[in-house]
């Protein structure tokens, strides 16, 4: 009888074994703890300070953020290559492979070069459009709302606001559509008294105290980059939409038969060159999404990459493979582990500083005010949509780093 129970005890055992082996074990097994969605307070904060750009810009900026490393391998090109003009600057862009979104944004090297500084706040707000673009796409719409409740959004030489009379969406575009104007402003301002404890942060330098709570910058005129920004806003629909040929007229110089192919064999536009924008997973490049859910969505694994921080750091990633050692981009909870010795190492000497001290949710570059991240910890510890950053994700300034570590020069 013993010897019995016991084959009996053991056939038991090898039963289970092989239901856990095949997938078939308890339901919890293999249940994922569902992705935690941006709370509305996050996504204001997010989007507070590009809510009041022009659509055309705006679309631009939220596909890009979803590629974050190729946001960074843009900017360090765009440096190298800032001579380049016309059918020279497109003949160089059509060797990359980067989306066509990020290379639009070439045509705005401050605003590029804002995403690379602040890649933080650049992947929580492509982590955000790739998971809730239609809640993006409404706080911009009621973000724009307040602001113009305020007196702040209005038509101007720069830019002509539009307001839909059924729905009351609010449409911003340039007055001239050759010269786009980039505005700057206060987002803890411009829209009213911020109506929560953390303000949205910094990330573009604030206008000075004395000016106005919204102002311009120089206008930029649409040149040969522009020709790629096939995105524009479908506020009805709560995403973006997709026209190859848009902008043609800009730039003729483009394969758009190439990438329209590509599109269609991915099933994203129709045989017109127009669809629905999907974020694409082959242009993400190893960049860890945010949750394991999305991950598995796209076909990836929770990735793991320094190589997003040795490019900003000014490595190129052409360099064979230097500055490539695993190290994470964004684990949540985690901590930067890069191999030692690897040109993506933090630890450095000399170029270590404390993101305590500066906040990486603020591109304050004056040094004499106080950041948003600064702010924010004083909010009754509250979640922000900043939270996170310097809990062992973006430690330092990017830019900071890159001149650190290549001799580069100084703050601007």
């Amino acid at each position: 009888m013993k010897i019995e129970r016991f084959l009996a005890h053991l056939v038991s055992l090898i039963v289970v074994a092989l239901l856990f082996l095949s997938g078939g074990g308890p339901a919890y097994s293999a249940q994922q703890t569902p992705p935690k969605a941006f709370s509305q307070e996050q996504l204001d904060q997010l989007l507070a300070p590009v809510a009041l750009y022009p659509d055309s810009l705006l679309t631009q900026i939220l596909m890009a953020s979803t590629y974050p490393l190729e946001v960074v391998k843009a900017t360090n090109w765009m440096k190298q290559n800032k001579n380049l003009k016309g059918d020279a600057l497109t003949a160089s862009l059509e060797k990359q492979d980067w989306d066509p979104s990020v290379k639009s944004l070439v045509n705005f090297p401050e605003v590029l070069q804002m995403m690379n500084d602040q890649l933080d706040w650049t992947q929580k707000l492509g982590d955000a459009f790739i998971a809730q673009q239609k809640d993006v796409m409404n706080t911009v719409q009621k973000l724009r709302g307040k602001a113009q409740a305020q007196g702040n959004l209005k038509t101007t030489k720069e830019q002509k606001v539009v307001v839909e009379k059924e729905t009351q969406t609010i449409i911003i575009e340039p007055a001239n559509p050759q010269v786009v104007y980039v505005p700057s402003y206060n987002p803890a301002v411009v829209y009213g008294t911020w109506w929560y404890p953390a303000p949205p942060a910094y990330v573009y330098p604030p206008p000075p105290p004395y000016y106005p709570a919204f102002t311009f910058a120089a206008g930029v005129a649409v040149g040969a980059a522009w020709g790629y920004a096939w995105g524009h806003a479908d506020w009805h629909g709560g995403d973006v939409d997709i026209d190859v040929n848009r902008n043609a007229n800009i730039n003729r110089n483009i394969n758009r038969t190439t990438y329209q192919q590509q599109y269609q064999a991915k099933g994203q536009v129709n045989q017109a060159g127009k669809g629905t924008w999907q974020h694409d997973a082959g242009h993400r490049q190893g960049v860890a999404y945010r949750d394991s859910a999305t991950a598995q969505k796209y076909g990836r694994q929770p990735g793991r990459t320094g190589q997003a921080r040795s490019e900003s750091r000014g490595y190129s990633g052409d360099r064979g493979g230097a500055g490539r050692q695993p190290g994470s981009l964004d684990r949540p909870g985690g901590r930067e582990t890069p191999k030692a010795g690897s040109a993506g190492s933090l630890d450095r000497p000399g170029a270590r500083e404390s993101t305590k001290a500066r906040g990486t949710g603020s591109l304050d570059r004056s040094g004499g005010r106080e950041t948003a991240q600064a702010r924010s910890a004083g909010a009754g510890g509250r979640e922000s949509a900043f939270s996170g950053a310097g809990n062992g994700r973006f430690e330092r300034s990017a830019s900071e780093r890159g001149q650190m570590s290549r001799g580069g020069r100084g703050r601007r």
